[in-house]
C-alpha cells in the first residue's frame, strides 16, 4: 500500500495562478499549486545536492512532492559536454501529485551544455534562469552553439533570465580567504539562496545542514551560508525577478501522522530494518557496490545498533555466498544488487530455492544489456528474475510501486521469505531508488508480526521408533520445511546443492524423487498467500462499463495514474490495476483480465509482463514500451492510452 492519498485528477504540467497580491513596500506574490523546478548543470556543480536540499525545506514546508534526478554513470564527465550534464527535477504541490512532472516550469541552467540538454523538454513562456559567466564562446562552441542562444533570438519564447552566478559568488565570498576557484564552488549555494526566496522555501534546514556537513571547515561552511544567503538577497532586491511565488502546504493530501522525505532506496533499508525488528532475528547484509544499489549497503552500515551486519564483499558471488550462509545461520539474510549481478548471482540463488532457505535478493534494476546504462532506469530484469537460473527454480516476485512503498515491499519481501522458507526478488529501479516523495512513518503496532519458530528437537519417528529430524518435513499450510539453527542438538542435518530427497534431505539421484521435489517447490510458490487484485474502476456498478484496462508494475505507477486520471477528467472510461506480486500472481488476475475487452501494459522494457500475461492467460494484452533510460510522461502515456480506447 502507497502512503499516498490520491486525488480524483492530476492536473495537467502547467501550473495555476492564483490572484495576486502586493504588502506594501514588497514585491508581487502569485500564488501556484505546482511546480515543476529542474536544476541543471555540470556533474561537478552540485545540482543533485541542491536539488536535494531544496527537496528537504519543500517537505518540511508540507508540500507533496516527487523528485526525478538524473546524472551521468561517470565520476568525473568531461566538463561542459553534453554527457556530463547532471540534472535534478522537483515537482512540489498542494494537493496529491504522482510523478515529477513532464515539463518543468523553471530550469536553472549552470552552463551552456545544461541549457542544450535540457530546453528540449521546457515549454514556451517557462522562465529559464542562466548562468551566463559560462557562456563563453569555447564553452558553447563545445556544445555545438555557433552564436550564444541568449542572444541569436532562440529563447524569445521564454522568460529568460541571465544571471552572472559565478561573479555574484565570487563577489560575495571576497573577504573569505578563499581562492577563486574554491569561491566558485558554492555557486550552487547562491543558485539554491535564489531559488529558496523565489518560491518562499523555509531557510533553516539548510543553514544548518551546512553547518554540519562542514563542521571540520568552518571557514567553508560559511562561505557557503553566505553564497546562500546572497542568493536570497539577490531576489529580494533585483528589478528582474518581480514576482515570487508561493505553493501553499498540501495541508487535506495526507492522513494524520508524522511525515519526511524519503527515497526509495533509503526506504527499503528502513524496510529491511523494521522486517528484522518484527522477525526478532538479526540481518545480515552481503553485498558488493553496484550503482544504483549501493546507497542501501551505506544505509545499513549506519545501524548496528539495531543488530545489523553488513559485509562488503569483494565479488558480487562472495555477496550472495555469504548472505545465504548467514541465512543457514539463523539471520533475516539480504544481498543487493542491480541487473548484472543478478546474472552473476543466479547459481546461489538456485542454491537457495534447493536448500529451501529465506534469502531477500534485491535488484534495483537499471538500463542494460551488460554495463548498460548504470545511472538510468528500465524494467528489463523481470524475465531474468522469473526464469534466470538453471532447472526449475522457482522463485517469488515483489515490486514496489513508489520510493516510499519500498518500504511496505521490503517487509511483504520478508514476510513470503521466512513464512515459505524461499528466496525472494524484489524489482525496484533506478527512478525509485533515486527519487523521493512524502512518507508517513508507521506506528509499531502497525507493522506486521514476522516472528518464526525455529525447530527445536525431533520431528519425525522412524519405523523402529526411534525419533529423529527431518530436514525437509514440511508444513502442510506453507509447504515449508524446519529451519534448524546450526549447532542444535539433534538436528544435525546435511545440506547442499544435490537433490535432497523429501523428507530425510538425504542425497537422491531417484528420479522419482527428483520430479517430486520439483513439483513441490513449485506448488510451495504457486500457493503463496498474496492479497487479490484491486481495479481501480469508477464504471463498476454504475451501469457504464469501461472496455479497457491499464495493467501496470513496478515504477510505472505514478505515470499510469497520471495519466488515467487525466483521460477520466476528459470524461474517457478506462480502468487500471498494479501489479505488487509477479510470481505468484494474484489469484483473481484472469478472472480481472478477461472482463476487459482490452488490456494495456505500459513498462520500461520490450513487453516482459505482457509476454508472461500473454502466456497464462491466453489474453491478447497490448504492450507500449519504452527503454531510453527515463521513465514515462503522464501526457505520453494518456495519448497511447486514449488510442487504445479509439482504437
Amino acid at each position: 500500500m502507497t502512503s499516498k492519498v490520491s486525488s480524483p485528477t492530476e492536473q495537467a504540467d502547467e501550473a495555476v495562478v492564483g490572484e495576486q497580491r502586493k504588502p506594501p513596500g514588497a514585491k508581487d506574490v502569485r500564488r501556484l499549486d505546482r511546480v515543476i523546478i529542474r536544476f541543471a548543470g555540470d556533474s561537478g556543480d552540485g545540482m543533485q545536492l541542491t536539488g536535494d536540499r531544496f527537496t528537504s525545506e519543500t517537505a518540511s514546508f508540507g508540500n507533496d512532492l516527487s523528485t526525478l534526478p538524473n546524472f551521468p554513470a561517470e565520476i568525473r564527465a568531461p566538463a561542459g559536454t553534453l554527457p556530463g550534464v547532471s540534472s535534478f527535477q522537483l515537482h512540489f504541490a498542494d494537493h496529491d501529485i504522482l510523478t515529477p512532472g513532464d515539463a518543468p516550469n523553471v530550469l536553472v541552467a549552470m552552463n551552456p551544455a545544461a541549457l542544450k540538454a535540457n530546453i528540449a523538454d521546457v515549454p514556451r513562456g517557462a522562465e529559464i534562469i542562466v548562468n551566463t559567466d559560462e557562456f563563453t564562446k569555447r564553452a558553447m562552441q563545445k556544445v555545438g552553439y555557433a552564436a550564444s542562444p541568449l542572444e541569436d533570438g532562440s529563447l524569445d519564447g521564454y522568460n529568460v533570465h541571465p544571471v552572472p552566478l559565478t561573479t555574484m559568488t565570487v563577489e560575495a565570498l571576497k573577504e573569505f580567504e578563499l581562492t577563486r576557484k574554491e569561491a566558485e564552488r558554492s555557486k550552487n549555494m547562491f543558485a539554491l539562496g535564489l531559488l529558496s526566496w523565489m518560491y518562499h522555501r523555509p531557510t533553516e534546514g539548510t543553514e544548518k545542514f551546512l553547518r554540519t556537513k562542514f563542521a571540520k571547515k568552518p571557514d567553508i561552511a560559511a562561505a557557503n551560508l553566505a553564497a546562500f544567503r546572497a542568493g536570497w538577497n539577490f531576489g529580494e532586491t533585483t528589478e528582474d525577478f518581480a514576482v515570487s511565488y508561493e505553493v501553499a502546504p498540501a495541508s487535506k493530501t495526507f492522513p494524520t501522522g508524522t511525515y519526511r522525505n524519503i527515497s526509495g532506496n533509503l526506504a527499503l533499508s528502513y524496510g529491511l530494518v523494521a522486517a528484522s525488528r518484527q522477525a526478532d532475528l538479526p540481518l545480515y547484509l552481503g553485498s558488493y557496490p553496484i550503482t544504483p544499489a549501493s546507497d542501501i549497503l551505506h544505509e545499513l552500515s549506519k545501524h548496528k545498533n539495531f543488530g545489523v551486519r553488513t559485509f562488503q564483499a569483494e565479488d558480487e558471488i562472495a555477496g550472495i555466498g555469504a548472505a545465504l550462509g548467514a541465512a543457514f545461520g539463523g539471520s533475516l539474510a539480504v544481498t543487493t544488487t542491480s541487473g548484472p549481478g543478478v546474472a552473476l548471482k543466479s547459481e546461489t540463488i538456485g542454491l537457495a530455492v534447493s536448500l529451501e532457505l529465506p534469502l531477500l535478493v534485491i535488484d534495483i534494476q537499471r538500463g542494460g544489456p551488460s554495463t548498460g546504462l548504470p545511472t538510468k532506469t528500465e524494467q528489463a530484469d523481470l524475465l531474468q528474475a522469473m526464469y534466470g537460473r538453471n532447472g526449475e527454480a522457482p522463485v517469488p516476485i515483489v515490486a514496489p510501486r513508489t520510493p516510499a512503498d519500498c518500504f511496505d515491499a521490503a517487509m511483504e519481501a520478508a514476510r513470503i521469505a521466512l513464512t515459505y522458507r524461499t528466496p525472494v526478488l524484489l524489482l525496484s529501479d533506478g527512478y525509485l531508488a533515486n527519487g523521493s516523495e512524502p512518507w508517513r512513518v508507521p506506528d509499531t503496532d502497525e507493522l506486521p508480526d514476522l516472528r518464526v519458530q525455529f525447530a527445536q528437537g525431533p520431528n519425525h519417528t522412524l519405523d523402529d521408533g526411534t525419533e529423529v529430524f527431518w530436514p525437509y518435513k514440511r508444513d502442510p499450510q506453507t509447504l515449508a520445511r524446519p529451519w534448524a539453527v546450526p549447532g542444535t542438538p539433534g538436528l544435525e542435518h546435511r545440506i547442499g546443492g544435490i537433490e535432497k530427497q523429501d523428507g530425510s534431505g538425504n542425497i537422491s539421484y531417484d528420479p522419482a524423487n527428483h520430479d517430486f521435489m520439483v513439483r513441490t517447490r513449485q506448488a510451495k510458490i504457486d500457493g503463496i498467500d498474496v492479497p487479490d487484485l484491486e481495479v481501480d474502476d469508477p464504471a463498476s456498478g454504475t451501469g457504464k462499463t469501461a472496455n479497457t484496462l491499464v495493467l501496470g508494475w513496478g515504477s510505472t505507477y505514478g505515470p499510469i495514474t497520471a495519466a488515467v486520471r487525466r483521460l477520466r477528467t476528459a470524461g474517457e472510461h478506462i480502468a487500471q490495476a498494479h501489479l505488487r506480486h509477479l510470481n505468484p500472481f494474484p489469484r483473481n488476475l484472469g478472472a480481472v483480465l478477461r472482463r476487459y475487452d482490452k488490456v494495456v501494459i505500459p513498462e520500461m522494457n520490450l513487453g516482459q509482463l505482457a509476454t508472461l500475461v500473454r502466456a497464462r492467460y491466453l489474453v491478447d494484452a497490448h504492450s507500449y514500451n519504452q527503454v531510453n533510460g527515463m521513465p514515462f510522461k503522464a501526457e505520453q502515456l494518456a495519448t497511447a492510452l486514449k488510442e487504445a480506447i479509439d482504437g
